[in-house]
Order: structure tokens, then C-alpha cells, then sequence
């Protein structure tokens, strides 16, 4: 027989940004009555997410410090004509982790792992049949219906390899280039765990978010073998394909998702454009939603809407940028573009992955010889803005 829970407020969806705002809640308001519902049984899934120092603000540290799993104080990255080191620490979180710290916080109950099947503004329906009323409701659900949107994909096979002998790398590649360019931007990141595990990812700046994971799977092994580095055991795979944004109707975006629903992460569109990475946003919105007052369902709809369709109108920018890089350059070529943002000043390239670039940052990237002919970068920027 199905039964009925009522609470405080109801999080649909314990990945990354929904296992965020339970933990900020939980530390901020230990008196609200919570539940995180999530169909899997890890919160956070099978994943790891890594950021740069300037991504998080530093009020909001204490929110990510205790899910940090490694740092790393610079990183590395190679392009055909420009290698570099650059002086910004790095951090990554494993779920593993992120699932341990999140249960922690969460006492006997609050954690749902079930499907939901419905979601409104003041209930939501289990698999069960079970539901649970709540004054206060947000979708955390993943990324949910982006037809509206014109995007182009940032996709990858991750694997974290067990070495049969320790490395010698101390610091992340956060982009190796120098590879051979295929279906789009092509690059190699590698994260130094410990000293006989490596974590390894083939990645694209794709057209499509089409996947073959064998031939990805087999290029990694390549990759790791010219590097002098032998297998023994893979302890993680994990597949995935990032929005990246060139334009679209943000509007019907919000709506395909639900009329009046608050919604966070991917889901609300808050993902950096050119990256595709949502910790930098999930962050800034776990914060946010943590410290207000008002957690009903109108409040929180006020305050994701207005948090994402403010990020999305301040972003143009970034977007102009992803329109560039796929539809003015060749995909075998889209590799200038980033090598020559490399070149620039450390402060600009990160706040640039924070997605916070000033005035003068813009104009900087923008200046000189740009590094696609100048005829595609007028078109693609007016067809973007068509």
C-alpha cells in the first residue's frame, strides 16, 4: 500500500548538484527536514570532478574541502607548438568520497534510493507508489530535454589505470594536444592519483555526443604505453558527453523541465558554456540555497530561475566563443584556438574556467591574429546570434 511522507523540502536527484545543496543544508540548517531522493544506489554516481583553485570562491570552500580527494599545486599542458606549466592548484573529487561525506551528513531516512517518477511543485511520486509532499521542491535530475538548445559536445572515456611500476609525473595534464586530432578537438588529460595510479581520459570538442568506447578504450591504452606506463588493472571507467553551448532558447529549455519546478545543475542549464562543467555553478547554488530563508517552492523557483537565466544572459561571451571553435574552424583544426588561449596570462585563464573573464580579459582573448579565417568567425558569430 502506498504511503505518504511529508517534509521540510524534497532534493530529486543525488548527483553532484543535488548531493551538494543537501550537504550546504545539512551543515547551515540541521533543524530542516530533508529528503534526497536518488534512483542509484551511490550518491554522486561513478565519477570524478575536478576544478581549478579560482573556480571556487573562497567563501564557498567550506563546502567543497571536506569531498577533496587530491590536490595538486600547478598543471600542465602541451599543445604541437607550446607546451607550458602554469602555477594554478588543481583539485579533484572521486564519489567515492563525495557519497561517503554526503551519507555522513544525512541522518536515518533522509536518504531515498528510489526512482521518481513524477515531479511538481509540491510533490513528488516514487516508483513505489509512495509520495512525498513537501513545501519546498527541486529537480536534480541530470541534464533532462536540451533540443532547444544548440550545442556542441564535449566527450570522453575516462579509465583509472593500476601501473605495474610507480610514474614519475607530479602534476596533472590538464591538456595534452599534442595527439592526433580526431572527430574534433582531441586532447589527453591525466590526473597523477598516487604513484601507480593513473587517471587517464580521451577526450573531444565533438559535433555530435556519439561515443565508440572501444576505440576511446584502445587509445587511451596507446596513449598510456608511449608515456612507458603498463597496466596492470583498470579500477574505473567512466563515459560522458558535456554540453557545450553556442545558443538556443534558454527559455524553453526551463520550461521542457517542468512549469514552476526549481531546478539545479544541468538541469537548470548551469554549466559553464565552453566547458561543460557544472561544479564551479552546483557550488555557487548549494551555497546560495543555503543560506536563504525562504526554502517553499515559489523561493527556490525565484532563485534557480534567476540564478541560471542570469548566468546564461551574462555568458554570451562564451558562447560567441564555442561558436567560433565549431563552426569557424575546421575540427582538425580547433586545436589553434586553445593552444593560442594558452599562451595568455594565468590569472585570465582562470577566470575564464570560472567563467567570471572581466572586460579586459575578453578583449584580450579576442585581440590579434585570430586563429581561424576571419570570413567563418563573422559567419558563425552571426548565425549564432540569428
Amino acid at each position: 500500500m502506498a504511503g505518504r511522507i511529508d517534509c521540510d523540502l524534497a532534493i530529486v536527484g543525488g548527483g553532484l548538484a543535488g548531493g551538494l545543496i543537501a550537504l550546504a543544508l545539512r551543515r547551515k540548517r540541521p533543524d530542516l527536514d530533508l529528503r534526497l531522493i536518488e534512483a542509484s544506489p551511490q550518491i554522486g554516481g561513478d565519477h570524478v570532478w575536478s576544478f581549478f583553485e579560482r573556480d571556487v570562491a573562497r567563501e564557498d570552500r567550506w563546502l567543497v574541502a571536506p569531498l577533496v580527494s587530491y590536490g595538486w599545486r600547478g598543471y600542465e599542458v602541451a599543445f604541437p607548438a607550446h607546451a607550458r606549466s602554469l602555477p594554478t592548484s588543481y583539485y579533484s573529487i572521486e564519489s567515492e568520497r563525495f557519497d561517503r561525506v554526503v551519507r555522513a551528513s544525512l541522518t536515518p531516512g533522509q536518504l531515498i534510493t528510489e526512482k521518481a517518477l513524477g515531479v511538481g511543485t509540491t510533490a513528488v511520486v516514487l516508483a513505489s507508489g509512495d509520495r512525498i509532499e513537501a513545501k519546498g521542491i527541486i529537480d536534480a535530475r541530470g541534464p533532462g530535454d536540451m533540443s532547444s538548445l544548440d550545442l556542441g559536445w564535449q566527450k570522453f572515456v575516462g579509465r583509472e589505470l593500476l601501473l605495474s611500476e610507480p610514474h614519475e609525473v607530479t602534476r596533472p595534464t590538464i591538456m595534452d594536444a599534442t595527439v592526433e586530432q580526431i572527430d574534433g578537438y582531441r586532447f589527453v588529460y591525466s590526473l597523477p592519483f598516487t604513484a601507480t595510479r593513473m587517471f587517464v581520459e580521451d577526450t573531444y570538442y565533438s559535433d555530435t555526443p556519439t561515443i565508440d568506447r572501444d576505440a576511446l578504450v584502445d587509445r587511451i591504452q596507446d596513449y598510456a604505453l608511449s608515456r612507458g606506463w603498463v597496466t596492470e588493472a583498470v579500477s574505473r571507467e567512466e563515459t560522458g558527453a558535456l554540453p557545450v553551448a553556442i545558443g538556443g532558447d534558454f527559455d524553453a529549455f526551463w520550461r521542457s523541465g517542468g512549469v514552476r519546478v526549481p531546478k539545479a545543475g544541468l538541469r537548470a542549464g548551469l554549466f559553464h558554456p565552453t566547458t561543460g562543467y557544472s561544479l564551479p555553478d552546483a557550488v555557487r547554488l548549494a551555497a546560495r540555497i543555503s543560506a536563504t530563508s525562504d526554502l517553499s517552492t515559489p523561493a527556490l523557483y525565484d532563485l534557480t530561475y534567476g540564478m541560471a537565466s542570469g548566468a546564461w544572459a551574462d555568458r554570451t561571451f562564451y558562447r560567441t566563443l564555442d561558436a567560433m571553435l565549431f563552426r569557424a574552424a575546421e575540427p582538425e583544426e580547433r586545436y589553434r584556438i586553445l593552444e593560442r588561449f594558452y599562451r595568455l596570462g594565468p590569472g585570465l585563464i582562470g577566470r575564464f574556467y570560472a567563467g567570471r573573464s572581466s572586460v579586459m580579459d575578453k578583449a584580450r582573448i579576442l585581440s590579434g591574429k585570430p586563429p581561424v579565417p576571419v570570413g567563418r568567425a563573422i559567419a558563425a558569430i552571426r548565425r549564432q546570434h540569428a
